[in-house]
C-alpha cells in the first residue's frame, strides 16, 4: 500500500516492515489496475473523474467528444477528418520545401491523432490512403526531396501493415488502392 506524504512514500512489505523512499514522481497504474478500480466505482464519480480528465488535457477533452459525440456516426467522422486534410494541404506554403516537409509533419501529426482516437482499422486505412492519394496529386515533388519520399514511404507502409491485419473481403478493395499510389 502507499501513501503520499510530504514527498515521501511508505511501502509495507510482505513481512509487515515499512519501508520509506523519497518521492521523485508517481508511478502511474496500470491498465488492469485501473480497470479494477473503475469497475469498483460509482457512476457519479466516473462522471467526475471523466470531466476531471477532460480538463486535464486537450486530447482528453477530444478523445471524449470523440467517443460521445462522433463514434456512433464512423463514416461522418471521416469525412469531416478528409475535409480539414483537404483545407490543410490547400494551406501548404510551396515556395520552399522546408515548409512542405513541416507542413506534411503538422497534417501528418494530427491525422495520427485522429486515427489513434477511432481504434478502428478500417478508418485508418481509410484516411492514410487518402492522405497518400492527396499528397501526390497535389503536385508535391515527392521524388526530389528524400524526406518527403521516405515520409510518403512510411505511410505506404503503414497501410501495408493495416491491410495485412484487416478481414480478406476488404482487403482487395484497398490493395487495389495501394497499388495505384506506389
Amino acid at each position: 500500500m502507499k501513501n503520499l506524504l510530504y514527498g515521501r512514500f511508505f511501502l509495507l512489505g510482505k513481512s509487515g516492515c515499512c519501508k520509506s523512499a523519497y518521492f521523485s514522481g508517481m508511478k502511474a497504474s496500470t491498465i488492469h489496475e485501473l480497470k479494477n478500480e473503475l469497475a469498483n466505482t460509482a457512476p457519479e464519480q466516473l462522471i467526475e473523474l471523466c470531466l476531471r480528465l477532460a480538463k486535464f488535457k486537450k486530447e482528453n477533452k477530444e478523445l471524449l467528444t470523440y467517443l460521445l459525440f462522433e463514434a456512433y456516426d464512423e463514416q461522418g467522422y471521416i469525412e469531416n477528418i478528409k475535409e480539414a486534410v483537404r483545407l490543410q494541404f490547400e494551406e501548404i506554403n510551396t515556395t520552399s520545401l522546408y515548409f512542405v516537409k513541416k507542413s506534411l509533419r503538422k497534417i501528418l501529426r494530427l491525422l495520427n491523432k485522429y486515427i489513434r482516437y477511432t481504434g478502428v482499422p478500417e478508418t485508418e486505412m481509410k484516411l492514410l490512403l487518402y492522405f497518400c492519394s492527396t499528397l501526390k496529386q497535389s503536385g508535391i515533388p515527392i521524388e526530389k526531396n528524400p524526406v518527403i519520399r521516405n515520409m510518403y514511404g512510411q505511410q505506404l507502409k503503414k497501410i501495408a501493415k493495416t491491410l495485412a491485419a484487416m478481414h480478406e473481403d476488404l482487403q482487395y478493395e484497398y490493395a487495389r488502392e495501394l497499388e495505384q499510389l506506389k
